[in-house]
């Protein structure tokens, strides 16, 4: 039986500062956004009714609207405040959140200085992203023909629509393939990320992991770095070429979909599923569970 398609569902979403019926959100065809790339998102999630590190997200999402010259006309709070009500109205305590802004529709060019800023905030029960199985023993991943791009080629710091192009053509192709994602390079050879979560690697009890300056920061990646750091285990973020992946012994991924997820096989590179991405793995759980839960528990 095919899933729903997303325009049908239901329920409400927050729409430029008041709730409508989910099928009303809707945006012209002719919408800026859609044509020349101008919007930027967030992706979130909520655990027992409570959004993880919202604030956050909200700062990051303003940012990365700067960075591609527009301003959000609502404020950080405002944005916080939005989210925690699509939540409350839509009945969900387990799910994922979905903030998007974009540049409407007043003037169809490259140049759109005087459009209308739109904020729509969304939010639906999320499954597993990968096969809870595979989540286990650890997915598949093929290596990407796409990098990502040159820091001063693109706007890479903002979590931009326009840069996942290139990985929606990696993961389907990788997808069909049989594996789960797909590993990307830099623009100089160097490992980067996967199509939508960061990477990470471990070797003698030590993790390395690329340095985020041509990819997202993730939020997930920083929670997970933390919470590695109070553990004792030392992080190396690091230029990482590929043929050093030979001698790593771990790997997993992280991202807000992804959760922390472990990695058995990159290309011909092959990983077995340890004691310390499953430490991390239950750590992130405990981090992301509120604190009436964890001592209901």
């Amino acid at each position: 039986m095919a899933a729903q398609s997303y325009d049908r569902l239901e329920g409400s979403i927050w729409y430029d500062g008041k709730l409508v019926p989910w099928q009303d959100a809707n945006l012209h065809v002719l919408s800026h956004g859609l044509h020349y790339g101008s919007c930027v998102f967030e992706g979130e999630r909520a655990y027992g009714g409570e959004i993880f590190k919202c604030t956050q997200h909200s700062e990051r999402l303003k940012r990365s609207a700067n960075i591609l010259d527009f301003e959000i006309p609502y404020s950080v709070a405002e944005i916080d405040a939005a989210k925690r009500l699509v939540i409350e109205k839509n009945n969900k305590q387990d799910a994922y959140v979905r903030p998007v802004a974009w540049r409407g529709s007043e003037m169809m060019g490259v140049s759109a200085q005087n459009n209308k800023i739109h904020l729509a905030i969304a939010c639906w029960d999320w499954p597993s992203y990968f096969d809870p199985a595979e989540r286990l023993k650890g997915i598949r991943l093929d290596l990407a023909d796409y990098r990502r791009p040159d820091p001063k080629t693109s706007p890479c710091l903002a979590k931009a629509a326009g840069l996942y192009m290139i990985c929606t053509i990696s993961k389907h192709k990788a997808e069909r393939k049989g594996y789960a994602d797909a590993m990307m390079l830099d623009w100089q050879g160097r490992v980067a990320e996967c199509t939508g979560a960061n990477i990470f690697f471990i070797k003698d009890g030590q993790i390395h992991t690329p340095i985020a300056d041509c990819f997202l920061d993730g939020i997930t990646r920083q929670t997970v770095i933390d919470l590695a750091k109070r553990r004792g285990i030392t992080v190396n973020e690091r230029r990482m070429m590929p043929e050093e992946l030979s001698g790593m012994t771990e790997c997993f991924i992280t991202g807000t979909a992804a959760e922390v997820t472990a990695v058995s096989e990159i290309a011909d590179w092959k990983f077995t599923p340890g004691k310390i991405t499953q430490q991390l793995a239950e750590d992130y759980t405990a981090e992301v569970t509120p604190k009436g839960k964890k001592a209901a528990a």
